[in-house]
């Protein structure tokens, strides 16, 4: 049996990595952090952030909104912050005994949570503020990638138990 059989359907190799529904989702965490580290470090710092103007872009509006903070927590922490977790989960999820078992449920959870309130993020930069910030929209489509993925492979998972 050759390897590429052995991975079976639920892989395939793409420039000789091995594609699978765990590396989409690391590849997302890692986009996901640079994206909500970048927003992090500009409301740590407090400097402009570099964004497409004009039309309905306004990253500064949305930036400083009263929606870009969580119990006077910037809302851009708590994404880095969650990108953290789910990343870690991911990553441990063959490692620990209870994240084998319970990991991708997990998993799931937290992306479901983080995928309601980023399509919440949307519709506040959409109706509320009337202005967009493309930062935003890129973590929030990520988001979308992310849950998309972590529900097909626990999709995947109930049908093999």
């Amino acid at each position: 049996m050759t390897t590429g059989q052995i991975a079976g359907t639920n892989s395939q190799r793409i420039f000789g990595m091995r594609l699978n529904a765990r590396t989409l989702l690391l590849v997302s965490v890692v986009f996901g952090l640079l994206v909500s580290g970048y927003l992090s470090y500009v409301k740590l710092v407090d400097v402009p952030m570099a964004c497409v103007e004009g039309g309905a872009f306004d990253c500064g509006k949305v930036q400083n909104s009263a929606y870009s903070m969580m119990f006077g927590i910037p809302i851009a922490w708590l994404g880095f912050a969650t990108y953290v977790v789910l990343g870690l989960l991911v990553l441990l999820e063959d490692r620990l005994a209870f994240l084998r078992e319970n990991g991708r449920l997990l998993v799931f959870g937290v992306a479901l949570m983080a995928f309601i309130y980023s399509m919440w993020l949307v519709y506040v930069q959409v109706a509320l503020l009337g202005a967009l910030c493309v930062w935003c929209l890129l973590h929030e489509a990520n988001m979308v990638v992310f849950f998309v993925v972590a529900c097909w492979r626990l999709y995947k998972d109930l049908q093999e138990a």
